[in-house]
């Protein structure tokens, strides 16, 4: 065979391998399978924030003085933004840090299956995840506590973006910060700590106009607070925004900073990511 046949043999056959796209694919079939077999995970990933958002729209019932609202309804979509961080920033986070820590990741990276393949069947996994427990939410908030579903397209597509680009910055924060545990037993406690300052300070638990200025800064700093505030504007009524730090829902600026930190945590990944642990090497 002449060397022009065999390069044209080795094109075909390389040809016939799946991509990156198909392997990551591929991969996030496997995600999900794992994910889905877990069943005591399942229960916790799509019980916790249903049974928060019951909790806190049974406490806090009343009318919020005007703003056109129940304090019910300020709770739904500030538990769909906090579902999606921990569906993501959360679940990755711990996810990740445990594989590195049991050598998964080395052995991945000693195979040939390109690194892109492996993140995106992680995305692959978020982004189900992510879409089933805003669902859950959302049928559980237009249910039983009134919230009314967008009845025009633009609507909607801000809903769409926030959606996306919240999932893909939580993301690829938890891809960035699983590097930080010393071990996969440390995880869960570094990942879900800074997580859980976050709900308080960004209008997840606690209703923004009540949280002191400085707080809602530091909050402001990170993805969650403007995800909150994002679908507060897709699914409370225009009244409702009097309650936002600036009196508005200020769409131009959650694209902004939610793109600043899919960019920033693009790059925080490309800096910190590690297939093993500092003790091996």
């Amino acid at each position: 065979m002449t060397t022009t046949a065999v390069r044209t043999h080795e094109e075909t056959v390389a040809g016939r391998l799946p991509g990156v796209w198909g392997l990551g694919l591929h991969q996030g079939v496997l995600e999900l399978k794992q994910f889905f077999r877990q069943r005591e995970q399942v229960v916790f990933t799509f019980a916790f924030p249903v049974v928060f958002l019951f909790l806190f729209a049974s406490i806090f019932s009343d009318d919020v003085e005007g703003a056109g609202i129940t304090a019910s309804q300020l709770y739904v979509p500030a538990m769909m933004a906090a579902g999606i961080m921990s569906t993501s920033f959360q679940s990755l986070g711990i996810s990740i840090a445990i594989e590195r820590d049991e050598k998964v990741l080395r052995r991945l990276r000693g195979t040939p299956m390109p690194p892109a393949a492996y993140f995106l069947g992680k995305i692959w996994l978020v982004l189900v995840t992510g879409a089933l427990e805003t669902a859950v939410l959302l049928l559980v908030g237009t249910t039983l506590y009134d919230v009314d579903l967008p009845s025009d397209v633009g609507t909607w597509f801000d809903f769409a973006w926030v959606f996306v680009l919240g999932l893909t910055a939580c993301a690829l924060l938890g891809i960035a910060i699983s590097s930080v545990p010393k071990s996969g037993r440390s995880a869960t406690s570094v990942v879900v700590l800074p997580f859980l300052v976050l709900q308080f300070i960004s209008g997840v638990y606690i209703a923004i106009d009540t949280i002191p200025d400085w707080m809602l800064n530091v909050g402001a700093l990170f993805p969650l607070k403007w995800m909150c505030q994002g679908l507060r504007g897709v699914f409370l009524p225009e009244s409702a925004s009097v309650l936002e730090q600036a009196g508005s829902w200020e769409f131009g600026r959650i694209a902004l900073v939610l793109g600043a930190w899919c960019v920033g945590g693009l790059l925080l990944c490309l800096l910190t990511f590690r297939w093993k642990n500092r003790r091996d090497g």
